[in-house]
């Protein structure tokens, strides 16, 4: 397949398209979707086979025997990431969001403390406070223009009320891989404070060529306090079919996710299994690889686009396919540099805020797109900023 295909979504039910329109003003017509993040790339020929042999069979039922399913996420998490997984360790849940709130539901009461690191993707406060669960916010310094992270102040900010802390490893929005060192810091804050951590690493397979991410549970001491959570949903653009892994080793905190699985009633689609079955494959690996290089190549445009523009400051990516932009060096107010973007450019990117504290000056823009696209958007930001060359 080409990356550099045009594929018009608008229409379709695709929440990106045609829900951008009422939430910032965006025509489709005219606009450029750059907020929801999914890709806009058809899925390898593997996954599209998965899907075309079910309408070929015709009939849906049930899904049985799924050691398949969860033989190909244990080969693509060794595989790919040098991480052996035990099927019996593996919980599918309606994608990750789901999967974060069964973790609060698992492992925390009303009015706990839930810790994340913002500015960090947004479902996580959503679910948090829909949950009743105290949202305690440690904000990240940004240093020689990356996101660190700072126990320290963070210590001191710790109450004693704090039961579980949510990682987002990499970091969306700010696009970090974690170091090694970094998750052992990670992994002695949550000890001092004794938190359980749900590590969240959907974007795990799609890391700029050069880095390399680090599984927190190749991490050592913490597997009894430690919830994986991954997906082939954001790896290889298949998000509507709501599918994630939990992965737990330890077996207390597993017979604890599994019981409030079971007195909830929840299972997978059959969809989900067959798309994740074909997708964590050699064939889609090869995709994978091409689709990061690729993406490598639109983050560089669209940084050295952005970053002539004064004011402007794009971070740059170790990780995911969403550029952060910072614009608090122009000096305007959040409501004009959004207005810019927004009637100015006719783009939709995500606003800042809603990532939690440290994201007011932000827009995050995703660039997974064919490269007509990036260089699109790039021209109309230059244009829509361009009193200020």
């Amino acid at each position: 397949m080409s990356f550099d295909e045009i594929i018009d979504r608008r229409g379709t039910h695709c929440v990106k398209w045609d829900g951008m329109e009422a939430l910032y003003g965006v025509s489709a017509d005219e606009g450029l979707a750059m907020w929801v993040a999914d890709m806009e790339f058809r899925p390898p020929a593997c996954v599209q086979g998965a899907v075309q042999a079910m309408a070929d069979h015709g009939i849906y039922g049930y899904f049985g025997d799924d050691s398949a399913y969860k033989g190909a996420i244990c080969w693509w998490m060794d595989h790919r990431h040098g991480w052996r997984v035990d099927p019996d360790w593996i919980f599918s849940t309606h994608g990750l969001v789901n999967g974060t709130a069964m973790c609060l539901d698992a492992f925390t009461r009303e009015g706990d403390g839930v810790v994340v690191f913002t500015p960090v993707y947004h479902a996580f406060a959503k679910v948090i406070r829909a949950s009743n669960r105290d949202l305690v916010q440690c904000e990240m310094p940004i240093v020689d223009g990356q996101y660190v992270l700072d126990f320290d102040a963070w210590d001191a900010q710790m109450r004693g009320h704090e039961k579980l802390l949510i990682l987002c490893s990499p970091h969306n929005p700010g696009g970090r891989v974690w170091t090694r060192a970094e998750l052992d810091g990670v992994a002695d804050f949550a000890r001092r404070h004794d938190l359980i951590i749900v590590s969240d690493e959907i974007h795990h397979d799609l890391v700029m060529p050069g880095q390399a991410h680090v599984p927190m549970a190749l991490i050592e001491g913490i597997a009894d306090r430690l919830v994986m959570m991954t997906a082939a949903t954001k790896t290889f653009n298949i998000a509507g079919a709501h599918v994630g892994n939990v992965i737990i080793a330890d077996p207390d905190l597993r017979a604890r996710f599994g019981a409030r699985m079971m007195a909830l009633g929840m299972s997978p689609n059959s969809f989900g299994l067959h798309m994740v079955t074909a997708a964590y494959s050699p064939e889609g690996a090869a995709w994978v690889d091409d689709l990061c290089a690729y993406l490598a190549e639109n983050a560089r445009i669209f940084d050295a686009g952005i970053n002539t523009i004064p004011g402007l400051q794009s971070m740059g990516l170790q990780s995911t396919y969403l550029a952060w932009v910072d614009f608090s060096g122009t000096g305007m107010a959040r409501d004009e540099f959004t207005a810019r973007v927004e009637r100015g450019a006719r783009i939709a990117a995500n606003h800042g805020p809603t990532f939690g504290t440290g994201g007011d000056s932000f827009l995050r823009f995703n660039i997974a797109a064919p490269r007509a696209v990036i260089e699109d958007a790039v021209a109309r930001m230059q244009a829509a900023f361009g009193d200020l060359q």
